[in-house]
């Protein structure tokens, strides 16, 4: 079998969405029955950041988001022991405490799982066009590369 092919059958869920995201729909995607580990991550919007209150927040992507997702995904799943894995990320308008990003891996362990699940939401940050635009409450705002 190719990596490729095994990369595909540990892809679980992969999407660029603007509705909102559920981590009981992540979690369960990747569920296996020699998982003795599921790490899930989930990123939240936040009223500060930089110690600046926010007031407005908005994601948008790049048409090929999904497939650089893809990319990321494909990576972890051939550098480790994955058995699945699964990422979702926000688009539009969010509200505080809205979920933004959720990604999960599972893996034959712990260890693993976190390590998987660590490594798949840093390189999507890292690397897919993704991009934030922060509203402050002072009237200021900045766009943040990859988010």
């Amino acid at each position: 079998m190719t990596q490729s092919v095994e990369a595909e059958n540990v892809i679980r869920l992969i999407g660029v969405r603007d509705t909102p995201l559920s981590v009981d729909e992540v979690y369960n995607a990747v569920g296996a029955p020699g998982a003795g580990g599921i790490a899930v991550f989930a990123g939240t919007v936040r009223d500060t950041d930089h110690a600046r209150a926010v007031s407005a927040l908005a994601y948008s992507a790049h048409p090929t988001a999904e497939r650089e997702l893809r990319a990321v995904m494909e990576k972890v799943a051939a550098d480790l022991p994955v058995l699945g894995l699964a990422a979702v990320h926000r688009v539009g308008d969010l509200d505080i405490g809205d979920i933004a990003v959720v990604v999960a891996a599972s893996c034959p362990h712990r260890a693993e799982a976190f390590a998987a699940c660590r490594r798949l939401i840093d390189d999507l940050k890292a690397t897919v066009p993704i991009w934030k635009h922060q509203t402050f409450t002072d009237g200021d705002d900045e766009w943040v590369g990859a988010c």
